[in-house]
């Protein structure tokens, strides 16, 4: 079985970071990766929001993710450029992320993410860059 069939899986053992963090993978596919992770007092910063790292973690490993899914046998990948938006802080409920490919090329494959709250409100956007070897 794939890393990304794995991962997908409830009680998953293939991420560490998602099972510390307590990210769910909705799904990860070659147009896009969904991730959710339900906000906890562990996740919040002294005023009380979701750390901005938090969430730009949760970002990068959306778009991960679908780099990941369209990777051919024995490539890897890793992150060599992102940035991130901040646009609302967020308290309670669960982040969702979504991560899309913006352009694949020969070694470097470009991705974007949206960050929300469970009502849909944009919390943070992001892009990146992907080396692919």
């Amino acid at each position: 079985m794939s890393y990304l069939e794995e991962v997908c899986k409830q009680g998953q053992v293939v991420n560490n970071l998602f099972n510390t963090l307590g990210v769910r993978v909705e799904c990860a596919g070659q147009q896009q990766c969904i991730l959710r992770l339900p906000v906890t007092p562990l996740l919040l910063q002294g005023a009380k929001k979701v750390a901005g790292g938090v969430l730009a973690t949760l970002a990068d490993e959306a778009m991960a993710h679908c780099v990941i899914a369209n990777l051919e046998p024995g490539q890897t990948t890793a992150t060599i450029e992102m940035n991130i938006r901040y646009l609302r802080g967020a308290a309670d409920g669960e982040l969702i992320a979504c991560g899309r490919l913006v352009r694949r090329g020969r070694t470097i494959i470009s991705a974007e993410a949206e960050v929300k709250n469970a009502d849909g409100t944009l919390l943070a956007v992001a892009g990146a860059s992907f080396w692919v070897g």
